[in-house]
This record gives C-alpha cells, sequence and structure tokens, in this order.
C-alpha cells in the first residue's frame, strides 16, 4: 500500500495551551484509518491540521513523501485532500446544486452550464439515495439532508484523501448504511479515508486501522481487527466502562405534566400523555415522526393546539418565557445552532436564560463568575481558559455547558432531545448519571433519542411514535428493540392507554 499524507511529531498550540503533545499519523491508499477519542481529546485539530484549516505548531506533514505546508483549506483541497465537517461547510443561502459545485462551476465560455451541473447533482445524490430537488435551497432542507448534500458535495471532487468528522452524526441508520457503502466503495477505489465518530459499531464495521487519542496525546495504532468496541472505550477514556446505565428510579404517583389531544399544525396531531414526578419517559420512533415538534410545541417553540398543564396548573402555550417560569425547559438537539451562542464566552451562555438572577438593571458580575465555577465543577465542564467562547469547546464539552444552562433556572421538568449526539462514550455514562440523579432527586425528564440502547437503558417508560402521531407505548420488560420498531413502523401498533 502507498502512504499518501503522512503526520509527524504534530504538537498544536493555541496560545500557551497545547493541545496536541507530538501525533504521528498515516494515510494510505485504499485504506480507511478511523481516529477516535473522547471529546477534547484532540482528534478535530488533528483532521484540520490535515486539511490544510489549521498549521501546526510544531512537526512535520509529508504529501508523496515530500514535505508540504498547506496555507489554507484551498491549497489541501487543490492537492486532493477534502474534509466532510461535523459542523456543516455549506451556504445555506445557496441552492443543493450551487453547494455542490461552488468552486468548480461547470461553464460553457461566460455562462453556467446548469443543466449538466443539476443532472451530475441529482446522480451524486442517488448514490447516497437521497432524492432532494437539486434545485432547493440548502437552508430549507432537514439537517440529515444537508449532511447529504455535503457528502455529495466531497463525491464530486474525487479526492485522493478524505477526512471526515462524524458523518453520521445526524443521519438515520438507513442513510448510515448507504454512506459506509459508498465509503467503503471509496477505500476499494483507492481513496485513503480518515473516519472519526463517536459510534463504535461503526468503527468495527469499516476501518481497517484505528488510532486512539486520549487528552492530545497518542494511545495506540493497531489494526481493527480484533479491536473489540469495548477495547476501543477503555483505549479512550483509559478506564473500564461498566454498568454504562445507572439504575432506573422509580416515580413517583404526582403527575407533573399532562398532556391533551395536542396538535401540531403539518407535524403532528393529537397527542396525549402524562409525566411523574421522578420519571424518566423515553419517546422513540423514526426521523421525521414528530417527537422534536411535539415537545417544541409543549414549550412554545412551535405554534400548536391542545391542553398542556404543568403541576397541575394551566400553561400559557406559544411562550418559552412562561413554561420556563413553570419549571419547564426544552435542551434542543441542536446546541450549535439553537442551543448556545457560539460566538460568546462560556459565562454569557451559563446564564442567558436565568439571568434575571444576576441583576436587572446591572448583571453582577461576581455572581455570575461564581455561578460558572460551580457549573464547571458540577457538570465536569473542562476548559482550559474560562474566557473561552463556546464555539471552543469539544462537542461533550458543549453539551455539558447547555445542560447547565438550563438547569440554573431550577427546572422541575427537564426535557432532553439527542442528549448524547456526537458525544464520546465516557461523556455519555456522565450525562446518563446526570440524568439518573435528576430523578432520584425528583425531577422529571423526557428523553427523545433516536439510539434505542439509550432510550431502553434510561426509561422506565417510552412512548413510541410514528407518522406524526402516538403509536403506542411501552414499559418494563415490554421495552425491547423488536416492540419499539414495530410500533415505529405501524407494524402490530399498540393501543393501551397511556398513564
Amino acid at each position: 500500500m502507498t502512504l499518501v499524507l503522512q503526520a509527524g511529531s504534530i504538537i498544536k498550540r493555541f496560545g500557551t495551551i497545547e493541545v496536541l503533545h507530538g501525533v504521528d499519523f498515516d494515510l494510505t491508499a485504499g485504506q480507511i484509518h478511523a481516529l477516535i477519542g473522547e471529546n477534547g481529546a484532540g482528534k478535530s485539530t488533528m483532521m484540520k491540521i490535515l486539511g490544510g484549516y489549521l498549521s501546526p505548531s510544531e512537526g512535520q506533514l509529508m504529501l508523496d513523501g515530500v514535505p508540504v505546508q498547506f496555507k489554507s483549506q484551498k491549497e489541501a483541497e487543490a492537492a486532493g485532500i477534502l474534509m466532510i465537517h461535523q459542523e456543516f461547510n455549506l451556504a445555506l443561502q445557496l441552492t443543493v446544486e450551487e453547494n455542490i459545485f461552488l468552486g468548480r462551476e461547470k461553464r460553457s465560455g461566460l455562462f453556467l452550464k446548469h443543466s449538466a451541473m443539476r443532472d451530475e447533482a441529482r446522480d451524486l445524490l442517488a448514490r447516497l439515495d437521497c432524492h432532494v430537488d437539486p434545485r432547493t435551497r440548502v437552508g430549507d432542507l432537514s439537517v440529515s439532508d444537508r449532511q447529504m448534500v455535503e457528502i455529495a458535495r466531497a463525491l464530486g471532487r474525487n479526492a485522493r484523501v478524505l477526512i471526515m468528522d462524524e458523518p453520521t452524526a445526524v443521519l438515520t441508520n438507513r442513510e448510515t448504511d448507504m454512506l459506509l457503502d459508498q465509503i467503503e466503495q471509496l477505500r476499494d477505489a483507492g481513496t485513503a479515508v480518515l473516519y472519526t465518530s463517536h459510534k463504535l459499531d461503526e468503527i468495527r464495521r469499516i476501518a481497517d486501522l484505528v488510532t486512539v487519542l486520549r487528552d492530545g496525546g497518542h494511545i495506540v495504532t493497531r489494526s481493527a481487527e480484533g479491536f473489540s468496541e469495548n477495547d476501543m472505550a477503555v483505549a479512550m477514556v483509559g478506564r473500564e466502562l461498566s454498568d454504562l446505565f445507572p439504575a432506573k428510579a422509580k416515580p413517583q404517583e404526582e403527575v407533573v405534566l399532562e398532556v391533551e389531544n395536542f396538535t401540531v399544525p403539518g407535524r403532528m396531531e393529537n397527542a396525549s400523555f402524562r409525566l411523574h414526578r421522578g420519571e424518566v419517559l423515553g419517546f422513540a420512533g423514526l426521523v421525521g415522526a414528530g417527537r422534536t415538534e411535539l415537545m417544541e410545541g409543549i414549550v412554545g417553540l412551535r405554534p400548536a393546539t391542545g391542553s398542556v398543564k404543568v403541576m397541575g396548573n394551566p400553561l400559557q402555550q406559544g411562550s418559552v418565557l412562561a413554561a420556563c417560569k413553570a419549571g419547564l425547559v426544552y435542551l434542543t438537539e441542536d446546541r450549535k445552532d439553537k442551543g448556545l451562542l457560539l460566538g460568546k464566552n462560556l459565562t454569557e451562555n451559563l446564564t442567558l436564560l436565568a439571568l434575571d438572577r444576576f441583576g436587572s438593571l446591572r448583571i453582577d458580575k461576581q455572581a455570575e463568575d461564581r455561578a460558572l465555577t460551580q457549573a464547571i465543577d458540577d457538570f465536569d465542564i473542562r476548559v482550559k481558559d474560562r474566557e473561552m467562547n463556546a464555539g471552543s469547546l469539544s462537542g461533550g464539552n458543549q453539551q455539558k455547558l447547555l445542560l447547565a444552562k438550563v438547569m440554573l433556572a431550577e427546572p422541575e421538568i427537564v426535557i432532553i432531545d439527542e442528549p448524547t449526539r456526537g458525544i464520546d462514550i465516557g461523556t455519555k455514562q456522565q450525562i446518563y448519571e446526570f440524568i439518573s440523579a435528576l430523578a432520584a432527586q425528583g425531577k422529571s425528564v423526557i428523553v427523545i433519542s433516536s439510539e434505542l440502547p439509550e432510550i431502553i437503558g434510561l426509561s422506565g417508560r417510552v412512548i413510541v411514535m410514528g407518522r406524526g402521531h402516538i403509536a403506542g407505548e411501552l414499559s418494563g420488560a415490554d421495552i425491547t428493540e423488536d416492540r419499539i420498531l414495530r410500533l415505529a413502523m405501524g407494524v402490530g401498533e399498540d393501543t393501551k392507554e397511556t398513564a
């Protein structure tokens, strides 16, 4: 096999803070090399150095055995190195076809060949079983369709080196299977692939070689064959991970949230359910079933009809502030675009939802500083600089900051949408323990997740949605992947009453 891109003894510093400590990493033609580690281990920094987005502080990159210094991502791309980002690198105001061909438009003289670009864009998307209209504005697409456009853009550029940062984090199982098939085809055609994912089953499925980073240092590089998911997890976190899910708390009789005949027009209809004090209630279903829209309607983020009672009192609809004052908060599935202000510092993000607690005409900066200290301690938010922007945090630490932000409002009911999307297994365990602790304290939690093991491991009761309505409810030993999927797909729907 031919070495294409090599990184030797890479050190990267941001100011005085060193985040990579002499890491070696090779990419070989016709091989999938997985890079794994906890959030904050240095994976994204390493990928950005290989892709030309960052320059190493020390160390050397070699392309085809020749030393190279990329001054920009464009130089790396010109050399055949392309990166698919976890955070989309798309122009939302442009169409699908315009994004796919941005910077390499097909022309006939002074004129663009729109028909040819549209046909090729449609073919590239079809390879991924994605059938969106190439003329659609990217800003109007779902998150998963945007990811498919990003991937189609990469496929169309015939990269020698393809760097993929969490490409399946927002994809359905079917979409993931299609993508992994495409990656294997690219590997077989001679492309060198760097693949990172927190989904270790994906790593086991497609990787030829695995490198583990921990705290910016190289831990091991070895063949994926015989490298079990448990062994990977242990190498990532440096400790055994037993009992990933904590014991389930027993809910009390008191009903703290009652939803009756609730409809979000065009998204879901006629939902009714109850939530008990100290309960972890799971919401499962296929992507597009209406789970997120239901919760957004309940907390006032979407127009809706129906009845919502919190602690027996009617909730004013259409008002996030009213929901928060009633003790009901919602953690969005999209922490980067909707949950946090990535360009603001940690303190500004933390206190935003409970700003009235820190003064009216003038903000008590010392109180804010104490709150940040407490949040860092309580939620194990790992920061090297308290003044850093939220966008500089790893994904897991961003999620912890978002949790700290909503909990500062002292809610009684917490709705968490996709609590561990894009998060490593060690941080997942921390968040699971946090959810369990909330329930044990008498708080009530609704968990929406596309990961069935997560729903099963956390929830004492599961409501399954399908095609915009509640398809059924499961509890106890009935909470299995088979039963959940059957309800979600409408195969023998469960019609028993919700508790």
